[in-house]
């Protein structure tokens, strides 16, 4: 963990001190104290573990692959660090990429993911949907380096774009 740990001891041999400090501990209080410096030794630590931007965690609402990163909370994407303006129905397609990258879904599926109906002749719509994606998040639209088309089957976003 990279919390701050502070030893509280009866433990004052020099020895001790180091043997503590060198473990892990970032601070080392010895009996007697006063209360009022535990508070500001904790608040010290606090304060740094802040500002070192200890409170930081991994999201699981933020995916990235390749320069594509989106994060679901904020409903933002950006390619190369620029933002991208999307509909929600190719947010919702680009999510169902980003989150099972590899996969391969066919039109039908897609359409029935996203829309939730039945996909009669969703293969268009689908279809459509993905050029202007494709339009939004590749370099090249024509020779796409992420959102892969397999013909005859379907649609799926690399692992890792060459």
């Amino acid at each position: 963990s990279n919390l701050p740990i502070i030893l509280l001891t009866a433990k004052s041999e020099e020895t001790d001190k180091i043997l503590g400090l060198g473990t892990g501990a970032d601070d080392y209080i010895t009996k007697p104290f006063l209360p009022t410096e535990l508070v500001a030794r904790v608040r010290s630590q606090l304060r740094r573990y802040m500002e070192l931007g200890g409170n930081t965690v991994k999201r699981d609402d933020h995916i990235e692959i390749g320069t594509i990163t989106m994060d679901d909370t904020e409903k933002l994407v950006t390619v190369d660090g620029a933002p991208v303006s999307l509909t929600p129905t190719e947010y919702e397609i680009l999510k169902l990429f980003m989150q099972n990258p590899g996969i391969l879904f066919s039109p039908k599926e897609i359409y029935k993911r996203i829309w939730k109906d039945d996909p009669y002749g969703a293969e268009g719509t689908v279809a459509v949907h993905i050029r202007h994606l494709r339009e939004k998040i590749e370099l090249c639209p024509a020779e796409p380096r992420y959102l892969k088309a397999i013909w005859g089957q379907g649609y799926k976003i690399e692992k890792s774009p060459k």
